[in-house]
């Protein structure tokens, strides 16, 4: 594209168990924090994405704030797995000039609002065969996800108590984070089961919170008094039978969606794992993140802990990420993988060029890579 998209605001309101407002209203203020960041105001506003389960329109959140008209708009699916490729959406919006400032939020009452699976056993599609049987909660899947992973790949429970216990030391140098507590591997062992093997520290944060970012082109961007962050490149992909929180269906259990996005991610970057100075991985669980690295391309199949461990892995996850930042369906992580850029984070990585961002590996999902410089 001749046209490069680049981020130019972002803005987070204080993550709480209650954020005692509703999610128009949070969201708004999101916003128009994020466009002060920028520089930027409701009339440089021409479009708008959200995620599908946002419970606030374009439509509804441009009367909110005011803007006028908007040039662009769309909403992507998948609850976790809509994160990058929304901001893939409005990248694109960008760079083909269907918008000039586009502005992406997360508003989500997830713990004051009550979870989305409450009263909902019998659902349609694939669901009416596996709720019967207990499979209700994200969790519950993601249990039997993590026997597979643990029987191919002799993870132990460690492993992952190794994942939960580094966002925790990230999330305590972050005041943003709502998980601040020291966290030892006993305590880790000893927590009680949420869907065995998953315990308690296994398991993402039910947060209320409230995110935005504004995204204009690399031209509108030398008008503004910031340090624009490019969108380097982003991709796509559900794979075979691809069902929402399951993969079951597919060619081989235990892969996911991402291992169709990584390879597109590549070549539509130009980057290989090895440029990638930072990550931040979709947590919503902790074996996702020793999936991500090998089907990423860093590591070896089942090699994650012994990749981690070596100290050669780009550091993951610096904000605390979902398991002890908040959970917002994986908006922090997109808003912390900017802060690695602008080097603005709580537990900034040296020399950070390229920073990747990916969604939730259990459905259909994508991956972004935010840099310092255009391709």
């Amino acid at each position: 594209m001749s046209r490069k998209a680049v981020v130019v605001g972002l803005h987070g309101l204080p993550f709480s168990k209650n954020i005692g407002m509703t999610e128009r209203h949070s969201g708004a203020l999101a916003i128009l924090g994020a466009l002060k960041d920028a520089g930027l105001t409701v009339a440089d506003v021409d479009g708008m994405c959200r995620y599908v389960w946002q419970p606030t329109t374009e439509m509804e959140m441009a009367r909110v704030i005011g803007v006028q008209n908007l040039r662009f708009f769309g909403a992507q699916d998948y609850g976790g797995g809509a994160g990058a490729p929304t901001m893939a959406l409005a990248s694109m919006a960008i760079e083909l000039g269907l918008a000039e400032v586009v502005v992406v939020w997360r508003s989500r009452n997830r713990s004051s609002g009550g979870r989305p699976w409450v009263g909902q056993i019998m659902a349609e599609g694939q669901d009416q065969f596996e709720r019967p049987h207990g499979l209700v909660r994200p969790a519950d899947g993601m249990a039997l996800h993590t026997r597979v992973w643990m029987h191919k790949y002799g993870w132990k429970r460690e492993d992952f108590g190794n994942v939960a216990i580094t966002q925790r030391r990230h999330a305590q140098a972050n005041p943003m984070a709502m998980m601040r507590k020291d966290l030892t591997m006993e305590e880790y062992l000893s927590s009680r089961w949420v869907a065995e093997p998953l315990c308690l520290f296994d398991n993402c944060l039910e947060t209320d919170g409230a995110l935005a970012m504004v995204l204009t082109s690399e031209e509108r961007a030398r008008d503004l008094d910031v340090t624009p962050v490019y969108v380097r490149g982003y991709a796509l992909g559900s794979g075979p039978q691809g069902y929402a929180m399951t993969f079951y269906y597919g060619d081989e259990l235990g892969v996911t969606p991402a291992s169709y996005v990584a390879p597109e991610l590549w070549r539509n970057t130009g980057l290989k794992p090895d440029d990638i100075d930072v990550v931040q991985f979709y947590d919503a669980f902790t074996p996702q993140v020793l999936l991500s690295y090998h089907e990423y391309g860093f590591c070896d199949e089942g090699d994650a802990p012994a990749y981690i461990a070596s100290g050669e892995a780009p550091p993951y996850n610096t904000s605390g990420g979902g398991l002890s930042e908040a959970y917002v369906h994986g908006f922090n992580l997109l808003v912390e993988g900017v802060r690695q850029v602008r080097g603005t984070s709580t537990t900034q990585v040296e020399s950070v060029n390229h920073c990747l961002v990916t969604s939730g590996a259990v459905v259909p999902t994508g991956a972004i890579v935010f840099s310092k410089e255009p391709a």
